[in-house]
């Protein structure tokens, strides 16, 4: 079972699974590094960065786990694996992990694998292999070492600290448009309620209504348009500074596209359109990209059919 877990996982970690790679992140130090991968792949990789920031846990962190879940599941939430494993990390409900719903919402795999790693010594100066394997304990502790490169493009973008550099076609998925207020339940489950309600973010929807803070859904369903704004204000405890938490909303908001039906997403003078075959972030209505003159203090996410 293992042997054929394994050699279907390098397949799609190579083909990038269903539909193909639809997303891409570039390096923000110019050495043309790049890896691309499908929206699922990035939904769940941008889970795994905002639980980690949440617990404002360093980036070297979010590199361990992104490299962790490339390795077991291909950064797919699998309800299958070696014996009792499943979802994004192959943790064990046997072993004590939770329970297999538990362990196959990946914001809840995520917090759990990044307990386990706190609890390891001095994790950040140690190789990312044997930080990994101290909270996997995994028969093949060496193979988290080639994901390495991968996840440290996927952390650098989704925690913000490389702007603009994370990009997907945004071709939205097979479900009705879910609206702004699904958004807003979406980035309350990776981020915590903290993202909205201290920040004051608003929405307008489709039905005229403009709203500060209303309690987020997962199952209200909007169809049309919608805007979310989120003001980007560092908060406490955050290590980062208020534009890598910008950078890190924006890039969230990309990565979710497909899943929530996003149609745009602007920030610091930039703007990610979906549908560009080339997904490029612009320089929005003529701005510099680094242009301080309000834009950069907010996240405009735009919903849609």
């Amino acid at each position: 079972m293992l042997s054929a877990v394994a050699g279907y996982l390098v397949v799609q970690y190579v083909t990038g699974g269903t539909g193909g790679p639809g997303c891409k992140v570039v390096s923000g130090k110019g050495d043309g590094a790049t890896y691309a991968f499908t929206p699922e792949q990035a939904v769940n990789a941008a889970t795994i960065t905002a639980v980690g920031t949440a617990r404002d846990l360093p980036e070297r962190a979010v590199t361990i786990a992104l490299a962790t879940a490339l390795q077991e599941s291909a950064l797919r939430n699998i309800d299958y694996g070696d014996r009792d494993s499943v979802g994004l990390f192959q943790q064990r409900p046997s072993q004590g992990w939770g329970t297999p719903q538990q362990i196959m919402d990946p914001a809840y795999a995520s917090v759990k694998f990044y307990e386990h790693l706190e609890q390891v010594p001095g994790y950040t100066r140690l190789p990312l292999t044997v930080a990994a394997q101290k909270v996997q304990r995994s028969g093949f502790p060496q193979a988290y070492a080639k994901h390495e490169p991968d996840a440290t493009l996927l952390a650098a973008a989704l925690t913000g600290r490389s702007g603009a550099t994370l990009t997907c076609d945004g071709r939205p998925a097979a479900t009705r448009a879910k609206g702004a207020h699904a958004v807003r339940a979406a980035l309350a489950r990776d981020f915590g309620r903290d993202v909205l309600e201290p920040a004051g973010a608003e929405v307008d929807d489709d039905k005229g209504r403009t709203s500060s803070s209303p309690e987020p859904s997962g199952t209200e369903a909007e169809s049309g348009d919608g805007i979310v704004t989120l003001p980007v204000t560092t908060v406490a405890g955050d290590r980062r500074d208020a534009g890598a938490r910008g950078w890190q909303l924006a890039h969230w908001a990309v990565a979710n596209a497909s899943e929530l039906h996003i149609r745009s997403v602007s920030y610091a003078g930039r703007e990610w359109v979906a549908g560009h075959t080339d997904s490029q972030w612009r320089p929005l209505d003529g701005k510099a990209p680094t242009g301080s003159d309000g834009e950069a203090d907010s996240v405009r996410i735009t919903t849609g059919r």
